[in-house]
C-alpha cells in the first residue's frame, strides 16, 4: 500500500462550475508551500493528493496547516486492491499497529460500482477487528481511534483521526487588496481574515520619524512576517508621512488633526492601491473603537477614496480581535511599547462627529496634492518572504 496526504476541501466544494479554478489556485498555493519538500501533487474534485519522495510527513502536514483552502487533511494509505478481502486484510494490518479501546469504522463509498453500501461495510469491518484483535470495543459517539475507509473509483484509502485546516478560500482566488498596516493589534486580524477569503494582500505602513522610531518600523516589518506565512510573501510599502503629518498639525484646528489624517492616508492607500493592480482597501478599523472610526468618521474620511475599503473586524469587540492575534502569532509583537503615526500628535478632545463641509474647508489650507505625490514618489518597498526573507528595494 501507498502512504501519502489527503487533502479535503470543504467550502470549495460548493463552487461547482468555477470549482476547477479554485482548486487550480489551490494546487498551487501547496506547490508553493512544500517547493522544498520533494513532493508530487494530483487532484480531482473531491481530493487532492501529495505523494512525499522521503518520509518527512510531518514537515508537509505543519506547512498544511497554514494554508488557506483547506477544511480537512489526513495521512492515509492507498490500498492495493479493492476487493473486499483484499480491503480487510490491509485494514486490520494497519489497525493493529494502533493502540485503542474504543474503535468506529466509517465508510464513504463514492464508487458505487462497489457491491456494498457503506453502512454494510462499517458493520463487516467493526466485526473484522472486533474478532481479531481482543480487548476493544465499538463506540459510535467517542472513539479513540476513527478508522476511515473511502472506497474512490481510482482506490480505497484508509486513514485515522483527521487534522483540521483553517478553511477560506485559495490565496489569490479573490485578486489583490492594499491593507493599511499599523502596528496596532486590529490591522494584522484584518489582514489575516482578508486572506482567509481569498485576497492576496500588500501591505502599506506610514512611518513619521523622527516622531516614530525605527523600533516601530521593524514592528511592522515583523508583522508583515507573519501575515507573510498565510499569504506567501508580502510586499511592504512604506511611507513618510511627517511632512504631511507636520503640515496637518501647524494649519488645522486640532480637534480635526486625527479626520485629516486619516482622510491623507486613505488617498495615498487608493493611488498605491490602484499602482499596484489592488481592487479594495483592508484596514484593522472597528465601529465606534476611536474617534475615528464611529460611523460619522467613517463616512467624512472614506469620502476621499473610490475604491471599496474592506474592514473585517469591524463588527468584531476588541477581546474577539484580541483572541485571533493570539491564535496568528500577532498579538505579542503587536503590543510592543512602540507608537506608529497614528498615536502621535493625538488632540485631548478628537471630533467624533466630523462634518464634511469642515473637513474639504480645512484640507484648502494644505497643499496636500503635492505632498501626496512626493510621499508616494519617495516610498520604500520590502519584499517578505514566508520564509522570512526580506529585502528592501530602493526608493521610488
Amino acid at each position: 500500500m501507498e502512504k501519502l496526504v489527503m487533502i479535503k476541501y470543504g467550502e470549495l466544494s460548493t463552487k461547482k462550475d468555477n470549482i476547477n479554478f479554485f482548486l487550480k489556485q489551490l494546487k498551487d498555493n501547496v506547490s508553493f508551500a512544500l517547493k522544498q519538500m520533494d513532493v508530487n501533487i494530483k487532484f480531482d474534485k473531491g481530493r487532492m493528493f501529495i505523494t512525499l519522495n522521503k518520509d518527512n510527513f510531518d514537515e508537509v502536514c505543519k506547512a498544511l496547516k497554514k494554508i488557506f483552502g483547506i477544511y480537512e487533511f489526513d495521512v492515509a494509505y492507498k490500498l492495493d486492491s479493492k476487493n473486499e478481502e483484499d480491503i480487510k486484510k490491509s485494514v486490520l494490518e494497519l489497525v493493529k499497529k494502533k493502540e485503542f479501546t474504543t474503535f468506529k469504522v466509517q465508510t464513504k463509498r463514492s464508487d458505487k460500482k462497489f457491491p456494498k453500501e457503506s453502512m454494510e461495510f462499517n458493520r463487516l469491518m467493526g466485526g473484522v477487528i472486533l474478532k481479531s484483535i481482543p480487548n476493544v470495543r465499538v463506540d459510535v459517539h467517542n472513539p479513540e481511534l476513527l478508522v476511515n475507509i473511502e472506497i474512490r473509483s481510482d482506490g480505497v484509502y484508509v486513514y485515522f483521526n483527521s487534522e483540521k485546516g483553517i478553511g477560506g478560500y485559495p490565496v489569490g482566488v479573490a485578486g489583490k487588496g492594499l491593507l493599511m498596516l499599523s502596528g496596532g493589534i486590529d490591522s494584522p486580524v484584518a489582514g489575516y481574515l482578508a486572506i482567509k477569503r481569498g485576497v492576496k494582500l500588500e501591505c502599506l505602513y506610514f512611518e513619521s520619524p523622527p516622531h516614530t522610531s525605527i523600533e516601530a518600523k521593524n514592528k511592522v516589518i515583523e508583522l508583515a512576517k507573519k501575515l507573510a506565512v498565510y499569504n506567501n510573501n508580502i510586499k511592504l510599502h512604506i511611507i513618510n508621512f511627517t511632512e504631511i503629518q507636520t503640515t496637518i498639525y501647524q494649519n488645522c484646528p486640532h480637534e480635526y488633526l486625527i479626520t485629516i489624517m486619516r482622510r491623507m492616508m486613505y488617498r495615498i492607500s487608493e493611488i498605491v492601491a490602484r499602482n499596484n493592480r489592488c481592487k479594495i482597501i483592508v484596514n484593522g478599523e472597528s465601529i465606534g473603537q476611536v474617534a475615528s472610526q464611529t460611523l460619522t468618521s467613517m463616512n467624512v474620511i472614506n469620502e476621499t477614496v473610490k475604491i471599496p475599503v474592506i474592514r473585517p473586524v469591524a463588527c468584531f469587540d476588541k477581546l474577539e480581535i484580541i483572541d485571533i492575534a493570539k491564535k496568528i502569532d500577532t498579538y505579542e509583537t503587536s503590543i510592543l511599547p512602540y507608537e506608529d503615526c497614528c498615536t502621535i500628535f493625538v488632540p485631548d478632545h478628537p471630533v467624533i462627529n466630523p462634518e464634511f463641509a469642515k473637513a474639504r474647508e480645512y484640507e484648502k489650507l494644505l497643499p496636500y496634492e503635492d505632498l501626496i505625490y512626493k510621499a508616494i514618489k519617495g516610498h520604500e518597498i520590502i519584499n517578505i518572504t514566508k520564509d522570512d526573507k526580506v529585502e528592501f528595494s530602493d526608493l521610488l
